[in-house]
């Protein structure tokens, strides 16, 4: 599979301090490829690199086999999309306005951008006709997380980027979008690369990923081979202490803490799980269904909502 962005002996320094050191990886075209580490890793810093924002020190990047630094820096950017964790849409347009900027800069006619947009909302299971003219402030964060998304797919660029786009969410929310990005890249097959300092979230929807540590590549592979040979003590522990402290637990503490409602009647088919679940298979769960049995010796005891989570999550938090 070709190359569509090569990082060649990349450097970058911040007045005196090291940030990236001798950067060496390629992203295969057509594949979601991870960025993971923690803060100050240099994983922003190499994305920032890929649009232009950032100039290497020392080195090059390449796209398409070109260096970046030769090509129209603004022409360059309308072949990449970006979504970053400050969802960032316009508060003064509207959905439909946020979603066709950069195609109107491109010269689409009305037709062809009303139909990407439709096309586009209807991916992301939004009706275009209750969300298209509706401004960001009347939209959850998710929400407005999915319009940023599709804001960056709409003129079809080559590359999408993503700087942390879930951090800021909820894990029920952060649990849908993820799907919602690896079914899009499943049916469009856009390049995608991916910044986060979550292990969990780059082994979920990583086709290869790239540790960072102190600016320097630590590992670089396929989920599958980093989870069953670490490169060294630091790609193992990190994979073990970067799982949210919530994810580790189980349905109990929402038993044991009230959080859920009396089965009085089956009115309805849902999914029945046990109180030894996961709550990470629990957030991904209620990303598709709204409510699902506790079960306990086989016996249904209770039923639990997304409400009754989000009110768990508070109290967490």
């Amino acid at each position: 599979m070709e190359s569509i962005i090569e990082f060649k002996d990349v450097s970058k320094e911040f007045e005196g301090n090291v940030v990236l050191k001798d950067l060496n990886f390629s992203v295969k075209k057509g594949e979601i490829f991870v960025l993971v580490g923690p803060s100050g890793s240099g994983k922003t810093t190499s994305l920032k690199m890929i649009n232009g924002l950032i100039e290497p020190t020392d080195g090059n990047l390449y796209f398409k086999e070109k260096r970046i630094k030769d090509y129209n820096i603004q022409k360059l950017r309308w072949q990449i999309g970006y979504v970053l964790q400050q969802i960032a849409l316009f508060p003064t347009m509207s959905v439909k306005e946020n979603i066709e900027v950069i195609p109107d800069m491109l010269g689409w006619k009305k037709d062809r951008r009303n139909e990407r947009v439709d096309e586009l909302l209807q991916e992301v299971d939004m009706d275009p006709e209750l969300f298209r003219d509706r401004m960001p402030s009347e939209l959850s964060g998710g929400q407005q997380q999915r319009i940023g998304i599709v804001r960056a797919l709409a003129a079809e660029p080559d590359i999408i980027l993503m700087d942390e786009p879930f951090s800021a969410l909820d894990p029920i929310s952060r649990a849908s979008l993820q799907d919602l990005v690896i079914k899009l890249h499943q049916k469009l097959g856009n390049t995608i690369i991916f910044v986060t300092h979550n292990m969990k979230e780059a082994m979920k929807i990583g086709s290869r990923i790239a540790v960072m540590h102190e600016g320097k590549l630590i590992q670089c592979d396929t989920p599958e081979e980093i989870r069953k040979n670490p490169a060294n003590q630091f790609v193992e522990e990190f994979f073990d202490e970067t799982t949210d402290e919530v994810y580790t637990q189980t349905l109990d503490v929402l038993y044991n803490g009230g959080f859920y409602q009396e089965a009085t009647q089956k009115e309805r088919t849902l999914p029945i799980l046990a109180l030894e679940t996961s709550m990470s298979e629990i957030f991904d769960l209620l990303a598709e269904k709204d409510a699902f049995y506790i079960k306990e010796h086989e016996k249904i005891i209770g039923v639990v909502n997304r409400s009754d989570v989000f009110r768990f999550l508070s109290q967490e938090g």
